[in-house]
């Protein structure tokens, strides 16, 4: 697969963007306002995850963090690490909610960090806590 998925933050609309475009800062299709996206990362707010989870042609890894979260912060490098080398295969997503405290709710997320899978727009599997490569890499795999 040679796009990925984003939903623009300010009118949600979901844009394929080539993956090779992803760190050439894309505009919305729709309202050209600039894409959360960098590199294999893609920042998503609640409204605009459900539309990318429905949308989405492969499977989507969702990071539910904070900022004041040490292990979220830890984990962050591992996280875009994987992001980068299996974008081809799934979407991954970072949602911050403390800025969007309503996403936990949503999603019934009650720590940090805590990653969701979702798949044909059905959640598959969770795990919270930071893991290391190798174990979040077999955890990906049992997708």
């Amino acid at each position: 697969m040679d796009k990925t998925y984003v939903a623009c933050l300010q009118c949600h609309a979901v844009n394929r963007v080539p993956i090779a475009r992803t760190n050439h800062h894309p505009n919305c299709g729709q309202c050209k306002s600039p894409l959360p996206i960098h590199g294999g990362l893609v920042e998503q707010d609640p409204a605009g995850l459900q539309a990318l989870i429905q949308a989405a042609d492969r499977p989507v890894v969702v990071d539910f963090w904070a900022p004041w979260c040490g292990p979220c912060l830890s984990f962050a490098p591992t996280y875009e690490r994987v992001a980068d080398q299996q974008k081809q295969h799934f979407i991954f997503a970072k949602v911050d909610t403390e800025k969007f405290p309503q996403a936990s709710q949503t999603y019934q997320v009650r720590g940090v960090p805590t990653l969701v899978l979702f798949d044909k727009g059905q959640e598959k599997q969770r795990i919270s806590g930071a893991l290391p490569m190798p174990h979040f890499i077999q955890w990906l795999g049992r997708a």
